[in-house]
C-alpha cells in the first residue's frame, strides 16, 4: 500500500515535512509506502478551465501535474500538505492540486485523503477546510484524527515541541492506515452514478 503526500511547503526541509516524515514512521511500521512531492517552489500556473484534458486525459501545461497524476493510480492514499499564507493554503499548492484532480483520469473515488497544515500561530482551521474540500468532491473519505491535523510553530524545530500537533499527526496516519486496509478487504466499491448536472450543460 501506498501514501503520495503533496508538500505545498517552499521549505522543502520545513514543519510541513517535519509533520509528513512523523506520519511516515507510523504508515512505515504499518507496512505501508509514502513518497513525498515538493510542489512549492515549482513554477505552477493555475488552470485556464480549457478543457484540453477532458479530450486527451493530460493538462494542456506539461509541468508536474502531468508527472505526478501517474502516482494517483497506484496511491491508497493522498495527503495534502500546506502552511498557512493569510489564511490560506500556498497558492502554488492550490494551483497544482486544482489541475491535478482536474484533469487527472485516475478514480480517486474510496482512496483515503487527509490534509497537514502548519501555521505559528492562526489561519489553520480556513486552510485545513479548504484543503479537505478536494476530497469529497472526489468521493474519497477523509481520514479523521484527535483533533485538526496542524502543527504549531514557525521552524521544523519549533513542530517537535508542539507535542498535541505530533500527537495528532500519529493519529491520523494510524486512522489512515486502518481505513486503506479496511478498504482494501472490500471486493467492490460502492457504485457512483454521475449523470446528472444540474444547470450544467457537459460536453
Amino acid at each position: 500500500m501506498k501514501v503520495l503526500m503533496i508538500n505545498g511547503s517552499p521549505d522543502v526541509k520545513g514543519c510541513i515535512h517535519t509533520a509528513f516524515d512523523e506520519a511516515s514512521k507510523i504508515f512505515h511500521e504499518e507496512g505501508i509506502e509514502t513518497k513525498e512531492i515538493f510542489v512549492g517552489s515549482k513554477d505552477i500556473r493555475g488552470c485556464i478551465a480549457c478543457r484540453h484534458c477532458k479530450k486527451t486525459g493530460r493538462c494542456i501545461f506539461d509541468d508536474l501535474v502531468n508527472q505526478v497524476a501517474p502516482e494517483l493510480e497506484e496511491a491508497n492514499g493522498i495527503i495534502l500538505g500546506s502552511p498557512v499564507y493569510y489564511g490560506n493554503p500556498n497558492g502554488t499548492l492550490l494551483s497544482f492540486v486544482q489541475r491535478l484532480f482536474y484533469s487527472t483520469t485516475t478514480d480517486l473515488h474510496m482512496k483515503v485523503g487527509a490534509s497537514v497544515v502548519s501555521c505559528r500561530r492562526g489561519g489553520n482551521s480556513a486552510t485545513f477546510t479548504s484543503l479537505n474540500q478536494f476530497f469529497g468532491i472526489s468521493g474519497m473519505p477523509i481520514a479523521p484524527s484527535s483533533y485538526w491535523n496542524d502543527v504549531h510553530g514557525y521552524t521544523s524545530d519549533d513542530v517537535y515541541k508542539d507535542e498535541e500537533g505530533l500527537q495528532t499527526i500519529h493519529n491520523l496516519a494510524k486512522n489512515m492506515s486502518f481505513m486503506m486496509k479496511a478498504i482494501a478487504l472490500q471486493e467492490d466499491k460502492p457504485t457512483m452514478t454521475k449523470e446528472k448536472y444540474t444547470n450544467f450543460i457537459r460536453d
